[in-house]
């Protein structure tokens, strides 16, 4: 019970120092139209389906906290009668639930995502600028039943007395609007470069279960619970390694606010059938932080395997979480699936 009251306590207070944040995936190559925009038809194929699920804090919560994503994106040619080219547009749909079971809390969010790619290079095809933009609406809803205050502490047995507070409607929504811009460089039997950058949240929407305190007949709240404009650059590389191995070294870079993270590591591609098809992938990641008050700090270390047969890849991943929650979540951290 100790352990349960620290966390959420927690939670609480640096909910309320750090305003609003994003959730996060370490998987995010496996989440791309969460990652950016431009990403969208940012492939070789048709069509391309992605679900991504992240649990934390399984061993120490009856209810861990849940993260959930799932996308759909297509990749259109752009030929036209007059003149051949190699351009192409991508179009997205992606859904993101993000849950606190333990007091029934949820933001849910669906966005719309499209992307223009300009080839570079008509010859090879293998060279593609990007620029996407991404159109959604968010909902955040919290179930009143699942909390308790002081107040209705009848004295012996439970909080069973009436509240006196006065609490705010208990679901609303909100728009979001995030651009984002993407070069790729993939010729076949060579080195490969992927680099891009994005900026989400750009009307930096009030994300407040409270209503405007201009409002007469609002609920006054006095303080500030912006999303915040959040900043995010990535970059990788595939490098081959012979005929059967390839290296594939990433990092991702993101700042909101006062904060900023990092993830940094590579997943190395083994192929382990006779004709390509399937192959085993292994992975180690870092996740350097900077919190509030200027520090740096390593957040987390991570293990990832995968299994690639033919075009379905299946990835899990594992947090180490290293940060001063340690006491508490007995060094548990989040698990992955994508």
């Amino acid at each position: 019970m100790k352990q349960f009251l620290l966390i959420i306590v927690t939670f609480l207070i640096t909910t309320n120092v750090i305003l609003a944040q994003d959730q996060h995936f370490t998987q995010f190559y496996a989440a791309p139209l969460t990652l950016n925009p431009a990403l969208a038809g940012a492939f070789d194929g048709k069509y391309r389906l992605s679900v991504i699920y992240r649990d934390q804090w399984r061993n120490v919560l009856d209810n861990p906290y849940v993260t959930f994503g799932g996308a759909m994106d297509l990749r259109f040619a752009m030929n036209s009668r007059r003149k051949r080219t190699y351009d192409a547009f991508g179009a997205g749909v992606q859904f993101f639930s993000d849950r606190v079971p333990s007091v029934d809390f949820a933001t849910n969010q669906l966005m719309l995502s499209g992307a223009y790619h300009k080839a570079l290079n008509k010859k090879t095809r293998d060279q593609f600028l990007s620029l996407g933009f991404q159109l959604g609406l968010a909902q955040r809803n919290i179930n009143y039943e699942r909390i308790n205050f002081g107040d209705q502490f009848n004295g012996t047995d439970g909080y069973t007395e009436p509240t006196g507070e006065v609490l705010p409607e208990n679901n609303f929504s909100y728009s979001d609007i995030s651009v984002g811009l993407n070069y790729s460089y993939a010729p076949k039997k060579s080195v490969g470069v992927f680099i891009g950058g994005a900026i989400h949240h750009i009307t930096e929407p009030q994300i407040s279960f409270f209503i405007d305190k201009n409002d007469q007949d609002a609920v006054e709240f006095n303080g500030n619970n912006k999303l915040l404009r959040k900043y995010t650059g990535h970059f990788a590389l595939q490098i081959p390694i012979g005929a059967r191995t390839q290296l594939s070294p990433r990092a991702l870079v993101y700042a909101q606010g006062p904060h900023m993270a990092a993830n940094v590591g590579s997943n190395i591609r083994f192929v382990v059938s006779e004709l390509g098809s399937t192959a085993m992938h292994i992975g180690g990641w870092a996740r350097p932080v900077k919190n509030q008050d200027s520090s740096f700090a390593v957040d987390a270390a991570v293990i990832m395997l995968g299994l690639e047969v033919n075009n379905f890849l299946i990835g899990f991943s594992y947090d180490a979480n290293l940060n001063y929650l340690n006491n508490v979540n007995k060094r548990q951290g989040a698990f992955e699936i994508s």
